[in-house]
C-alpha cells in the first residue's frame, strides 16, 4: 500500500473530525501531500468506516493512483493549495461557529490574540460552488500569508506542514469564531489592533521549540 503512513494519519484524523465537532455527517475533508502524491478522504463515506486502505491516493493532477473510492469532491481545492503553496496538509471543516461567522463578515474580527496563530487577521474567501476551480481560487487568495481562512457560507480551511498542526488550527479557528459570536450576542467586542496581532505573531513564532532552536 503506497503512502501507508499518510493514509493511516488521514483515517485517524478523519475520525476526529466529527468527534471534535468540526463536521456534520460526512461533510468536510482532509488530505496530506507526500512528494507528488496526495492522500485524501473519500467522498461521502462515514468517517468511522474509513480505513487506511479506503483513503484515496492521487497525483497532483487529480488522477487516482490507488484506492477503490472516489476522492473528496473538494479535491480541486486541496490540489490547488499543494500546487501553489508549500503546505503539506489541508483540513476542511463545516464547524458550526465558523460557518455561522462566515455568513456575517468578510474578515473575522480580532477579538482574541490567537488570530496570530494564522499569521494575522483571518480572511473570509468569496463564496463559490463547492468542488469548483472558482472556489479553489478564492481560497488560495484568502490564504496568502495565512495558515487558515473562513469560506463564505461554507466552512473553514486550515493548512500546515503536517496534518496534526493543520487539525489543531481547525480547532482553534472554531474556538475563535465561537468566542466572537458569543461576545456579539451581548454587545460589541473590543478588538485588537493589527500591530498588536503582529507582535503576538512574532512572539509565538517559536512557541513549543527548545531554547536552542529559538536562538538559532
Amino acid at each position: 500500500m503506497i503512502l501507508a503512513e499518510q493514509r493511516r494519519h488521514v483515517a485517524a484524523y478523519g475520525r476526529r473530525l466529527r468527534a471534535d465537532g468540526l463536521v456534520v455527517g460526512t461533510s468536510g475533508n482532509i488530505s496530506v501531500r507526500h512528494g507528488d502524491l496526495v492522500a485524501s478522504t473519500p467522498s461521502g463515506v462515514d468517517y468511522e468506516a474509513v480505513t487506511p486502505e479506503l483513503v484515496c491516493v492521487t497525483d497532483l493532477a487529480g488522477h487516482l493512483v490507488e484506492g477503490e473510492l472516489t476522492p473528496t469532491s473538494e479535491l480541486p481545492m486541496h490540489l490547488a493549495i499543494y500546487r501553489q503553496t508549500e503546505h503539506l496538509a489541508v483540513v476542511h471543516t463545516h464547524s458550526t461557529a465558523a460557518t455561522a461567522a462566515s455568513t456575517l463578515v468578510t474578515e473575522l474580527p480580532s477579538a482574541h490574540y490567537l488570530v496570530a496563530l494564522f499569521g494575522g487577521p483571518i480572511r473570509v474567501s468569496r463564496y463559490a460552488t463547492y468542488g469548483t476551480s472558482e472556489l479553489a481560487d478564492n481560497v488560495i487568495a484568502a490564504l496568502v500569508d495565512r495558515s487558515g481562512c473562513l469560506m463564505a457560507n461554507h466552512g473553514t480551511v486550515t493548512v500546515a506542514d503536517r496534518l496534526g498542526k493543520a487539525f489543531d488550527l481547525a480547532v482553534y479557528l472554531e474556538w475563535l469564531c465561537e468566542v466572537w459570536l458569543r461576545a456579539t450576542t451581548v454587545g460589541a467586542p473590543n478588538l485588537i489592533a493589527d500591530d498588536e496581532i503582529e507582535r503576538v505573531r512574532q512572539r509565538i513564532a517559536h512557541y513549543g521549540q527548545s531554547v536552542e532552536q529559538t536562538h538559532e
